[in-house]
């Protein structure tokens, strides 16, 4: 699978060494980092735990906060993707050191981005920031994609439209947590418009993506 990684390696990479040949450490961190977000959004948690581990072994040899901050950003960044809201508590240990940039970027995963601080963020989060839906599918990388909808959904300015760019997203992308929970966002809202048949349609998507024992099972359910 093709990841892309824009904000890690504009916050991460960007502040370390700039020669010819990185230093091990940070390939590995940002390798690690990699594997970790993608089993996050495959929906293995194993995998995800344990790669987000050697990934702050591999950041902590440097006594840098600010990457330790960028690592736990992103991990609660891909949690926002799959509108999984809670605090970033990783994050909120190295507050204080942390940039003003990773601060900002902090809050707007809160939906609580403030409009002095919209500039810090990435470009590609600053128009969802702002509330301008519309920017969503000009947003290349499917994780900033993601977010800026999640965003959006956090501040009720997500429309039919927004949700069904991100379950298109994650869908492409084969990130099974998000495509999980985006269906689950347009299932509720077919059963409270009294939709029953997109409902139903809905019900039968989310078991497929849930494995061919659910999808059986699903499909058995409708039949009787």
């Amino acid at each position: 699978m093709k990841f892309a990684f824009a904000f890690s390696t504009v916050l991460v990479l960007a502040a370390c060494s700039s020669g010819p040949k990185p230093p091990d450490w940070q390939v590995e961190a940002k390798g690690s980092m990699e594997r970790s977000v993608a089993a996050y959004m495959e929906g293995n948690s194993r995998v995800e735990a344990a790669e987000l581990a050697r990934t702050r072994s591999q950041l902590s040899r440097t006594g840098r906060p600010d990457l330790l901050a960028t690592a736990e950003l992103l991990r609660c960044a891909s949690r926002v993707a799959s509108l999984v809201f809670e605090t970033c508590a990783g994050f909120e240990s190295l507050r204080a050191d942390a940039t003003p940039a990773q601060r900002a970027y902090a809050d707007y995963l809160r939906g609580q981005a403030q409009a002095e601080s919209i500039a810090l963020l990435p470009p590609a989060q600053r128009a969802a920031a702002a509330g301008d839906a519309g920017a969503l599918a000009g947003i290349a990388d499917p994780l900033s994609q993601l977010l800026a909808a999640s965003v959006l959904l956090q501040t009720g300015r997500a429309s039919p439209s927004v949700i069904a760019l991100a379950i298109d997203t994650a869908s492409a992308q084969g990130w099974r947590r998000p495509l999980l929970a985006w269906l689950g966002v347009q299932l509720q809202r077919a059963e409270q418009s009294g939709d029953a048949p997109e409902a139903a349609r809905l019900r039968r998507r989310m078991a497929i993506v849930q494995g061919p024992d659910a999808a059986v099972k699903q499909f058995r359910k409708e039949e009787k």
